[in-house]
């Protein structure tokens, strides 16, 4: 698998992407569970008025891990990837399997969210002509390639759809076969066999069901159509491949304008949030952060953030932090693919940063834990050049120091909050309730600049020490937003779960 950048700057952009996290207009962080999505009363908590001091305690480098930037040894942002091998299959040779629009109602069903879950940005769909082996082997047309292997291929289209992403159930494919994804620009990604039968067994191990845990879910490409092109070698039989798909995720939130090569949604955040550009002392912590998309066993697509954190030694291995309530089994996060330099091309410009990159090829879940909503991961490949580790901070915080987030709020470019601890709290998925110092497993924050929304869970609280910024937790949710200013927001408290678990990979 490899990652794909994607020139999008000065154009508009609009796939319509929301999901978990704090609150605020069009909020959406209280009820029940996104596949019984009802509206709940969030988390009611009265701030204290805290006057932050002007420089934080003095706390020991003991307790810390620093980040790492690799580009400061004169490394460069790659131009371009490397140039995939175009599709082998003429499109006169592909047939089309074609699903009809969903009813207005179907469509904005996945709009309602809860506190601690994830906003659905898309639905899960049946798929009757491909839901077999057998029937999805009958439609497949295999002809010879001037490369000399063989090759067939499947054009799915869900009308109305924003992007579709194919879930591939495999029950037999040769190690040396590769499965090809493109869509209706040059946009492609592939995977091979070998690939997928690691990612499987590694589903398995983690003990998710026969029908999870050999399904490869397919990045999507913008658009209502993802074609699935499937090549092996020329002395395969084709009887050798057997895979179906039985069910596809259909994007159904609609975008107010629509952009070729890749759809995404811009401008949409409340308008109390801060364009992160604008801030360029910031700029280590943007390129640490990525927005998440990944694809629940039930076909749903989730959206979150999630931030890349160093270890002690510098490795390099891309360790990354996110929410439990966005992903907390290895088969979801094997669906995960991430956005990184996803913020405007400069200040309060409205345009993308060229710069912007999709990785695709999930991740390994390593750590997951409800009592601080903390996901702890380590992506399949590596991210892109230009990236910083993220340093973290895992000492003891007091009331009234001054606290950053980084995120992706309503899916939007990078905005930037600027906030204060108010205090710790202990919380579910539905409440927090007041705690102290040692007892309580989440930070309480306030904002003074900007704010938190769907979409932004998962994103990282930052403490400045020094000259640097440290991870100090990660979002699970709140009351705050633009129309509630003095309401509060909930982040799983990073030293706790570093003591816990994530010690063991960043400080072994």
């Amino acid at each position: 698998m490899q990652h794909h950048r994607f020139h999008l700057a000065g154009l508009l952009l609009s796939l319509l992407l929301a999901a978990c996290g704090g609150g605020g207009s069009g909020g959406d962080n209280s009820g029940s569970a996104p596949e019984t999505p009802a509206p709940t009363t969030p988390p009611v908590v009265t701030p204290p008025v805290v006057t932050p001091p002007a420089t934080p305690p003095a706390t020991p480098a003991a307790n810390r891990i620093e980040p790492f930037d690799p580009s400061a040894a004169a490394k460069t942002l790659a131009a371009a990837d490397a140039q995939l091998p175009l599709a082998r299959v003429s499109p006169q040779n592909t047939p089309s399997v074609h699903l009809a629009a969903l009813e207005d109602t179907q469509a904005k069903s996945a709009t309602l969210v809860a506190l601690g879950a994830p906003l659905p940005i898309g639905q899960g769909r049946d798929v009757a002509a491909t839901a077999t082996a057998a029937a999805t082997a009958a439609l497949l047309q295999w002809q010879r390639t001037a490369a000399g292997t063989q090759a067939a291929a499947l054009r799915f289209v869900a009308d109305g759809a924003y992007g579709v992403r194919l879930g591939v159930r495999i029950e037999a494919l040769p190690a040396q076969a590769v499965l090809r994804f493109y869509g209706a620009d040059s946009s492609t990604t592939q995977i091979t066999g070998a690939e997928l039968q690691d990612l499987f067994e590694s589903n398995a191990r983690a003990g998710a069901g026969d029908a999870a845990a050999h399904t490869y879910w397919s990045p999507d490409f913008g658009g209502p159509q993802t074609t699935l092109e499937i090549e092996i070698p020329g002395s395969a039989e084709p009887a050798a491949v057997r895979l179906a798909v039985p069910r596809i995720s259909h994007f159904t939130q609609s975008p107010d304008q629509a952009q070729a090569d890749w759809q995404q949604k811009l401008g949409e955040s409340g308008s109390c949030n801060m364009d992160l550009t604008c801030s360029p002392e910031y700029l280590d912590q943007s390129r640490s952060v990525a927005r998440m998309l990944f694809v629940h066993d039930d076909g749903q697509t989730y959206l979150c953030t999630g931030t890349l954190v160093n270890d002690a030694a510098s490795s390099g291995t891309p360790y990354f932090l996110s929410a439990n309530h966005c992903i907390s089994t290895q088969s979801v996060a094997s669906t995960l693919t991430t956005d990184w330099f996803y913020r405007s091309a400069s200040c309060n410009s409205g345009s993308v940063n060229p710069s912007t990159t999709r990785v695709v090829g999930g991740a390994t879940l390593l750590y997951a834990s409800a009592a601080t909503d903390t996901s702890f991961l380590r992506l399949n490949h590596a991210a892109p050049a230009g990236i910083v580790y993220a340093g973290s901070y895992f000492g003891d915080l007091q009331p009234g120091v001054a606290l950053a987030g980084v995120h992706h709020p309503k899916g939007d470019l990078q905005k930037l909050s600027l906030g204060t601890l108010l205090g710790f709290s202990n919380c579910s998925t539905s409440q927090c309730s007041s705690a102290d110092a040692d007892t309580g497993s989440f930070l309480r924050l306030g904002w003074q600049q900007g704010t938190t929304e769907g979409g932004s869970s998962g994103s990282a609280a930052f403490v400045t020490l020094g000259q640097k910024r440290y991870v100090v937790g990660q979002l699970l949710g709140g009351n705050a937003g633009c129309a509630a200013p003095s309401g509060s927001d909930f982040y799983g408290r990073f030293d706790v779960s570093y003591r816990a678990a994530i010690k063991q990979w960043l400080n072994p």
